[in-house]
């Protein structure tokens, strides 16, 4: 839809597509999205880390700092305008169950469970990043690890301290498949 508008009124673009965002100052009061904060928030708080499906699902997750260089490039570089640019770790994927384990062995909260509920539908198994041409185009490169990241986050919701989640989206569909988790607000 953007490109398509864009042409048709003349007007410059270019796509980043960060993939799974990570970092402090992230809203972790969020019951929707963000998954790692969710799950550091709900450990600090000695709740149960949720997980959907059987947490095989594998994604790649950018650390903040590693994406805003390309950001800055992408606004002001002029030979990547009409660019859809991937922007993210691509060296390897996690699966959800290895970001839990790496959000109870951080918070050291090993000794609370994963609760695992159903799998959301229509949920990709499989989210991976290509960063090739962000890469040659923007000179990214991954420089933190999701461990090293996670642990920035942790230092920051514990210094900010655990909040409850704020569901402040209404359900504007609620049907037998929209997650559980969402429509008890079990968060």
């Amino acid at each position: 839809m953007l490109r398509n508008l864009c042409k048709t009124h003349g007007v410059e673009f270019t796509i980043a597509v960060p993939h799974n965002i990570v970092g402090p100052r992230q809203k972790y009061d969020d019951p929707y999205r963000n998954v790692a904060s969710i799950m550091i928030n709900r450990a600090l708080q000695g709740k149960p880390i949720i997980v959907y499906g059987d947490g095989s699902q594998q994604r790649c997750f950018s650390y903040v700092d590693d994406c805003i260089s390309c950001l800055k490039k992408m606004a002001f570089q002029d030979d990547i305008v009409g660019e859809v640019i991937n922007i993210g770790p691509d060296e390897g994927s996690v699966t959800i169950n290895e970001l839990a384990g790496l959000v109870q062995f951080i918070t050291d909260t090993a000794d609370i469970p994963i609760e695992y509920m159903p799998g959301r539908p229509q949920e990709v198994k499989v989210a991976l990043c290509s960063s090739n041409k962000a890469r040659q185009l923007l000179g990214y490169e991954t420089k933190t690890h999701l461990s090293d990241a996670l642990c920035e986050m942790v230092n920051y919701i514990r210094a900010r301290g655990v909040r409850p989640f704020d569901y402040h989206l209404p359900l504007e569909i609620v049907s037998e498949k929209t997650p559980r988790t969402w429509k008890e607000r079990l968060f």
